[in-house]
């Protein structure tokens, strides 16, 4: 019978205590990171922020408010840590002036809209879903040509985003193929 030595077993213990004390640090940093505040703190999301605030996803008769996080952020911890990762890319990017000023921000407006739509194509805009799933959808409160699209969407492949582009901040422009070529 395998009788493990005490140094194992402190071992043991002390690696599960810092593994949980690391977990709770960072879903805390994690927390602070989903906020508003946070999202805001740079000048590039100022311009969504309030591109944001004129939307129903800001006010609305219900009083219920989605922040950046319920549109940009999984719920489920490894995507979560994926989309923490991979938006780390627009902190660099801002520290190093790419899109410190609105100008900026507008020139590479197309390319970062295109990502974030690509992404939800990829997960079948998982965030939209936290709030909004075509089961609990009321057809019957919706105008016709809505009632009609929402039934035939997932019949036919389509997500949220493939409709609703532009519905929180503004929609960019296409560039013309002369434009992208340069």
């Amino acid at each position: 019978m395998f009788c493990p030595s005490k140094k194992v077993v402190c071992m043991s213990l002390v690696l599960f205590f810092a593994g949980g004390i690391s977990f709770v640090g960072l879903n805390t940093f994690f927390a602070y990171t989903n906020t508003n505040e946070f999202c805001t703190s740079c000048h590039s999301m100022r311009i969504n922020y309030e591109e944001y605030k004129n939307t129903l996803h800001y006010k609305n008769a219900v009083g219920i408010k989605a922040t950046c996080a319920d549109c940009h952020v999984p719920k489920e911890f490894f995507p979560k840590l994926y989309a923490k990762i991979y938006a780390a890319k627009d902190v660099y990017h801002w520290i190093l002036g790419t899109v410190d000023t609105k100008e900026k921000f507008d020139a590479h407006r197309w390319d970062m809209a295109s990502r974030v739509w690509q992404k939800m194509r990829l997960t079948d805009s998982r965030e939209c879903r936290t709030c909004h799933d075509y089961s609990d959808m009321d057809m019957s409160e919706q105008d016709r040509l809505a009632r009609k699209k929402h039934t035939r969407a997932p019949l036919e492949g389509k997500t949220c985003i493939d409709c609703h582009t532009g519905l929180t901040h503004t929609e960019p422009l296409e560039p013309d193929e002369d434009e992208e070529e340069i």
